[in-house]
């Protein structure tokens, strides 16, 4: 290291040859002829004045400052100093005594460090708006408007909701007053959970068209899941909604998926409909229709597993609350009570849900 020995107002009284080898400066350019101060950059002299001088009165000592020295020919050195501050007895401070360290190479591994971090949070920025560009192509921005029938719908990525989800849910017509909507759930996250949640949703699209029994909606997106060898599953619902006059002919089947809860005006949400298999793992999944009808005032909830199994520390938002909440949003609209619900969830795990949640409320008008 080089080595710099100084009077306490910082004149130069001796150095070291490796000092003088990496300054280019002669012994008698800086003995008794400069102050350590003045061999430093014009932010170094400053932060010379202002904070080590300082620090070296109260403390006697620094430690590790990162400085730059000027050579001879005006290039700059970066360097670590240290110094410690020598009292002469009875008579206060006699000399300050400098160690300084060649910090070009951490220097040099700062700023790649800097240009890396840098390149990082770029890269991230545009990871963020592709994924939130990826999530907008498969959920739909809003729920269709449908004569007779109001529709709600919410979702909400986990985490701060930066990235892409395994959730979707989507709502379109196949004919007059008949119409399909679905809601599922893709194992894992991130893009190759994108693609197979866009294979799902527009399997199911072109399915819907082919056929009116959802279960055979369904089985047509198992057969193509087991075919792409995608290695990831998805659990998914799907209902059929006639319109009858003033009510909903409903005809839903489920692959895996978590049953809709069904509320009526005068009688606590329960689930309806029949657990399936699976999409995605059997070649010969167990897959039904259910029947039922919605007359004014009914509510149909369709949701994720990040609803009921939403946790604040060990305590799951669980089935009870979900049936109470449901039942205590009876006063406002399907678009209300979707958003409402995200909200409370969200709430519940303090703002940082631990799993995508989706919401599809469909509610039919009292006359």
């Amino acid at each position: 290291c080089g080595y710099v020995v100084a009077s306490a107002e910082g004149l130069i009284l001796g150095v070291n040859q490796t000092f003088l080898t990496w300054t280019g400066f002669s012994r008698s350019d800086l003995v008794g002829a400069r102050r350590f101060s003045e061999l430093l950059s014009a932010g170094g002299r400053i932060y010379y004045e202002t904070h080590i001088a300082p620090m070296l009165s109260m403390q006697g000592h620094v430690r590790e400052i990162a400085v730059e020295i000027l050579r001879s020919d005006r290039s700059r050195l970066p360097v670590l100093v240290n110094a410690d501050v020598e009292p002469d007895a009875g008579r206060g401070p006699a000399m300050i005594r400098i160690a300084v360290f060649d910090a070009t190479e951490r220097r040099s591994y700062e700023r790649e460090l800097l240009r890396a971090k840098e390149a990082a949070e770029a890269a991230e920025m545009r990871a963020v708006s592709l994924a939130r560009a990826l999530q907008a192509t498969l959920i739909p921005p809003r729920p269709p408007e449908i004569a007779g029938l109001d529709v709600g719908a919410a979702y909400r990525p986990e985490g701060r909701g930066e990235e892409v989800g395994g959730d979707f849910y989507d709502v379109f017509e196949v004919a007059d007053d008949d119409w399909v909507v679905v809601i599922g759930d893709v194992s894992g996250k991130g893009v190759e959970a994108a693609v197979v949640t866009a294979l799902a949703r527009y399997t199911l699209r072109g399915a819907a068209v082919r056929t009116e029994s959802p279960s055979q909606a369904l089985a047509t997106l198992n057969t193509v899941l087991m075919a792409e060898q995608v290695e990831r599953f998805c659990t998914a619902a799907l209902l059929r909604l006639r319109r009858d006059g003033c009510s909903w002919d409903v005809t839903m089947s489920s692959g895996g998926h978590l049953l809709p809860l069904l509320r009526r005006p005068r009688s606590l949400p329960q689930p309806v409909g029949a657990a399936g298999s699976l999409l995605g793992v059997f070649a010969q999944p167990s897959l039904v229709d259910v029947h039922c009808r919605l007359e004014p005032g009914d509510c149909l909830l369709l949701f994720t597993d990040g609803v009921t199994e939403a946790r604040a520390g060990r305590e799951f938002y669980g089935d009870d609350r979900l049936v109470e909440a449901f039942d205590r949003y009876r006063s406002v609209g399907a678009a209300t009570l979707a958003d409402d619900l995200v909200s409370e969830i969200v709430d519940f795990q303090s703002g940082r849900p631990r799993d995508d949640i989706a919401v599809v409320a469909l509610q039919v008008p009292q006359p």
